[in-house]
């Protein structure tokens, strides 16, 4: 009978092709289970950026002044520097003791639930932690919970995902994540005179973003008939070894890296380029900012939602990545050569546009080019090593850019360049289409 079933599923993988068979089962993803995994990852994106952005890009600020700390400008860099370290050290760690984790409940899921609640919890310190220090040290915290929550996540597109859908469960992913910031932004004004409500909500979509996604999700096997990891410090400290003849690892790295780097050097400083670059005044500057918010969520959001499904139905990762890299570039362009507020407005459509299809694309891509299937996880977590090295870098060559020159004039031909870079590193990749 054993026999039987095995032959059985070999001609399945055989006659729909390796692509299409979940590595965690073997068997193809019937419609229902697919249909809970883009719901997942889709509400799951939208509710943990949400409650990040209430609090990141608004009541965090807010709170530093409250406190009365003099200059809050130069604490909020210094605060997302520390951040920044803490979150690349944490995503590469979560990752890998993912994939050393042998429970019950699977690889994944004891990490994505503990992440959330840890996450959640100090998100909500934030906003009643009297000092600057305390309030550091509970963000911190904050973020090592999410990368405990991210890292294995990610991983669930490697592991339980076949590669034909891996473009339309990271559109999910993607158009979650590019709907939940601006929305995250908004709601988090709305709470800016009476912060803590706002700091309880912030935490509580943190922690229910891992409750609702397990939930929705197929349930993860357990994870126990793997062979056991080696507990050794030698293999352990081993295990963290970056991939080894893998250039198309690389090239990925590369690719977001450089256009990570694009992306934060122009959307890190909108405000500063529409008063300074444009010379617009506070309050027009305000309406030209939330009318490119609504632009750029609606456009990204379409790109994110049709470039996925399309790239599974096109069986091409590269080419929708490198599209929207060269899109992403030209739009960058538009108010270098158009310095007014119609060109803002096009930046926004058209940069946005790109964002967004590049996005919901290149985390499949990212998946696709992975050399081992069993470090996932660790393998994963190095690659957002390039998200997050690209988010600290782009602002920094920009205010050096801004420094050095006077002006953003400079700034534009640099993050155009940055974009077309990443492109070439993606066409450079040759494992996958």
């Amino acid at each position: 009978m054993e026999t039987r079933a095995f032959a059985s599923q070999n001609d399945a993988q055989d006659e729909l092709g390796v692509e299409n068979i979940a590595p965690d089962t073997g068997q193809p993803l019937d419609k229902a289970r697919g249909v809970r995994f883009g719901a997942g990852f889709f509400v799951y994106g939208v509710l943990w950026i949400v409650g990040l952005m209430i609090v990141a890009s608004v009541l965090l600020p807010q709170r530093l002044v409250d406190i009365g700390v003099s200059n809050p400008t130069a604490t909020m860099g210094t605060i997302n520097a520390i951040t920044a370290i803490v979150s690349l050290a944490s995503n590469l760690i979560f990752g890998n003791l993912s994939d050393r984790t042998r429970s019950r409940f699977g690889r994944r899921t004891p990490w994505i639930l503990a992440g959330g609640v840890i996450g959640g919890v100090s998100l909500y310190l934030v906003g009643v932690l009297p000092s600057v220090g305390a309030l550091t040290l509970a963000y911190c915290v904050s973020m090592v919970g999410l990368n405990m929550m991210l890292a294995p996540a990610v991983a669930v597109l490697s592991d339980r995902v076949p590669q034909r859908l891996r473009g339309t469960m990271s559109a999910f992913y993607g158009a979650g994540l590019t709907a939940g910031a601006p929305i995250g932004t908004l709601i988090g004004a709305k709470f800016i005179t009476n912060a803590v409500p706002g700091f309880v909500l912030g935490g509580l979509l943190m922690a229910i973003s891992a409750i609702v996604a397990l939930i929705v999700w197929p349930r993860e096997r357990s994870a126990q008939h793997l062979p056991a990891a080696s507990h050794s410090l030698k293999d352990i400290l081993v295990s963290f070894r970056p991939p080894r003849n893998a250039p198309d690892f690389y090239y990925a790295f590369a690719g977001r890296l450089f256009m990570l780097v694009s992306y934060q050097m122009i959307m890190a400083y909108q405000l500063y380029i529409v008063q300074n670059y444009l010379g617009q005044d506070t309050k027009t500057s305000g309406e030209t900012i939330a009318t490119m918010a609504i632009i750029t969520l609606v456009v990204g959001l379409f790109g994110s939602v049709i470039a996925g499904p399309i790239s599974d139905k096109i069986r091409m990762r590269k080419l929708p990545v490198i599209l929207s890299s060269i899109l992403f570039a030209v739009g960058i362009a538009l108010p270098w050569i158009m310095p007014t507020t119609m060109g803002m407005f096009l930046f926004a459509g058209v940069a946005g546009f790109g964002y967004g299809v590049y996005t919901s694309v290149d985390q499949a891509l990212n998946v696709d080019v992975l050399p081992s299937q069993e470090e996932a996880g660790k393998d994963l977590g190095i690659l957002n090593l390039s998200t997050t090295i690209g988010q600290t870098v782009g602002p920094l060559i920009t205010s050096a850019v801004v420094t050095a020159t006077g002006g953003f004039g400079f700034a534009f031909p640099i993050a155009i360049a940055m974009a077309l870079i990443g492109a070439i590193c993606i066409i450079k990749i040759k494992s996958v289409k």
